[in-house]
């Protein structure tokens, strides 16, 4: 029996040539590896907003990579990929995982770094650290990788931009005015130091500052196949997440447009990527949240640590209000389901189905965080599988039981799956192709 629901929608879908892929849930779904798995279909990977507080985990040939910046799909020779407007590069981190790569990956004509960018700064990650400092017990749970700093200054106005690396003394008189404007004292060998670091950057790397919105457009024309890297997940977004356990930028498709300069009608396809249990680091509500052996269990097997931080992530059943709320804002119209293997030797799975609150059922995700903290998850119970299905390259080789969880996923949300990971490597991947 194949999955086949809403099969007869796949064939349309994974012929379309400008395609976004974004996660779904609290971020680390495995965007990654499904970008990966993409690109040989692709031509250009963007990725649009966040920084180096999103942490990329890709294995194949028995090694493992972990990227903050540079998109997943640089180790797909002769495929382009960079950085949008919308993205915070920090350039102390850019040059450290370029210099890391060099060996095994070209950027020469197919790395770039739209020239609006905000700079990710020291300053940054000092704000990041003493806002964590001064919220005490409401802390948010960050990266301090100076996101959050660097995206408010974009706003204020007062941001350095990639292009400013070009011209010095617009460097010096930026910077200056940037420490006086968060009334922060800086030596002044320290102050050199940076000026001298980051005009060297610009040296050095100026031949991938591209203006996007004109490449793009010219790509465009020449019918590139265009793919958009999201990073963090759509419960995170600044507006529509959990506020104010959110990131800084707008994770959602609708970021894209601003973010890359890019005309949202050209967007034709949009993958969901869903873990199939849920994930989530630093503070912030989470209904289906494990504290037994069963969420430890799953910690484990999933390797649920950090790939920027390092810290345990906080593991759950899969949560159909969220999913759905998420599928809804996104347009989601293919899901990547990542991580089914994880629940080999489960006897029971479980699928939120809804909220109750006061004895309210509940079916839509709440606004106001505070209430999504005193929500109880209704369960639907599943049988589980003992089977190892890491080898599995048809749906149809998977244990039973796996493929009704799966069918039940896309039943409940109607939308066509269309990619399944059973694990970590390229290879350990079932696509749904008709």
């Amino acid at each position: 029996m194949e999955i086949g629901i809403h099969k007869n929608k796949l064939d349309k879908e994974f012929t379309m040539s400008i395609k976004a892929v974004l996660g779904c849930l609290y971020g680390d779904e495995g965007k990654a590896k499904i970008i990966d798995v993409l690109t040989p279909d692709t031509d250009v990977i963007v990725r649009f907003q966040g920084g180096s507080n999103a942490g990329h985990t890709i294995q194949f040939e028995g090694k493992k990579y972990v990227l903050h910046l540079i998109p997943s799909g640089i180790f797909h020779p002769e495929k382009i990929c960079g950085l949008a407007s919308g993205v915070v590069v920090d350039p102390y981190q850019l040059e450290i995982e370029m210099e890391t790569l060099k060996d095994e990956v070209s950027f020469r004509n197919r790395f770039f770094i739209d020239e609006r960018a905000t700079v990710g700064l020291p300053i940054h990650k000092l704000l990041d650290k003493k806002n964590e400092e001064l919220s005490g017990e409401k802390k948010i749970g960050t990266t301090m990788r100076g996101i959050g700093p660097a995206y408010s200054d974009n706003v204020s106005r007062v941001a350095i931009k990639f292009f400013d690396l070009l011209n010095k003394d617009t460097l010096i008189r930026k910077l200056s005015f940037l420490y006086q404007y968060h009334n922060l004292d800086l030596s002044k060998e320290e102050f050199n130091r940076q000026i001298e670091d980051l005009s060297n950057f610009g040296k050095k790397y100026q031949q991938f500052f591209v203006n996007l919105p004109y490449v793009l457009n010219t790509w465009l024309k020449e019918e590139r196949r265009i793919l958009f890297e999201g990073a963090q997940g759509a419960l995170l977004d600044i507006y529509f997440g959990t506020y104010p356990y959110v990131t800084s930028s707008h994770t959602l498709t609708g970021g894209i447009a601003p973010a890359v300069g890019y005309s949202p009608q050209r967007i034709n396809q949009v993958i969901g990527v869903y873990k199939s249990y849920v994930t989530r680091v630093g503070e912030g509500p989470f209904p289906t949240e494990l504290f037994d052996n069963l969420g430890e269990e799953i910690r484990k097997k999933g390797n649920e640590y950090g790939s920027t931080t390092g810290r345990p992530r906080r593991c759950g059943w899969f949560d159909l209000v969220a999913a759905k709320y998420s599928a809804m804002l996104n347009g989601v119209n293919v899901i990547a389901l990542t991580l089914l293997d994880v629940f080999t030797g489960f006897d029971t799975i479980k699928i939120c189905l809804n909220y109750t609150l006061d004895e309210m059922v509940m079916n839509e995700f709440p606004a106001d965080t505070t209430k999504l903290e005193l929500v109880k998850p209704f369960y639907l119970e599943m049988p589980g599988w003992q089977e190892d299905i890491s080898d599995c390259t048809k749906f149809t080789e998977l244990p039973v039981n796996a493929q009704k969880y799966v069918q039940k996923i896309e039943e409940l949300l109607e939308i066509p799956i269309g990619i399944i990971s059973v694990g970590p490597n390229r290879n350990q991947t079932i696509i749904m192709k008709p």
